[in-house]
């Protein structure tokens, strides 16, 4: 499963999320105001930067939204 790393305030990662919602993608929200969130997120991706998705069964790590999006469509 997606593990998505996010900022409730984040246009980016609202779009994001709304992309997988209306394609029906199961993802796992990590919201970063979470000190674990975060330290996840940096030991992973090394940056404070949202979205950022996590594919851990290939070890996929991804920064930008269109980058997602574009990522996931053609992998599910």
């Amino acid at each position: 499963m997606y593990e998505l790393y996010v900022l409730d305030t984040c246009p980016y990662c609202h779009r994001v999320m709304e992309f997988f919602d209306n394609n029906n993608i199961k993802y796992l929200k990590k919201v970063v105001t979470d000190a674990e969130n975060r330290d996840e997120l940096l030991r992973l991706g090394g940056k404070e930067q949202v979205p950022f998705l996590y594919e851990p069964e290939k070890d996929i790590k991804m920064y930008e939204s269109d980058k997602i999006m574009e990522f996931v469509s053609e992998n599910e």
